[in-house]
């Protein structure tokens, strides 16, 4: 296949690496916020181009962001202290 043959491939926005982080975020809120109607409406190119850019932007916030806060509410040690009733702090 020629270099330049475009066949087979989708255009699903600007490189992830060439968006500052505040763009980032707005693409990230963009996405989640869209995310159900393309599970309910979208057809299946439609989803599949949704995880495809989700996991794209996603995948660079954690990039970026290695240690970001994690809340002890999120993780698996933190929903059995729920359901035990105990009080879940965020840890960094």
């Amino acid at each position: 296949m020629d270099e330049h043959d475009e066949r087979d491939t989708t255009m699903t926005g600007v490189d992830v690496g060439r968006l500052d982080d505040q763009q980032l975020m707005k693409e990230l809120e963009t996405i989640h916020r869209t995310r159900h109607d393309t599970l309910l409406y979208g057809s299946s190119d439609a989803l599949r181009a949704h995880n495809d850019r989700m996991a794209e932007l996603e995948g660079e916030y954690l990039r970026r962001n290695p240690r970001r806060m994690v809340a002890a509410g999120r993780t698996r040690e933190g929903a059995r202290e729920r359901r035990s009733g105990e009080s879940v702090t965020p840890r960094s």
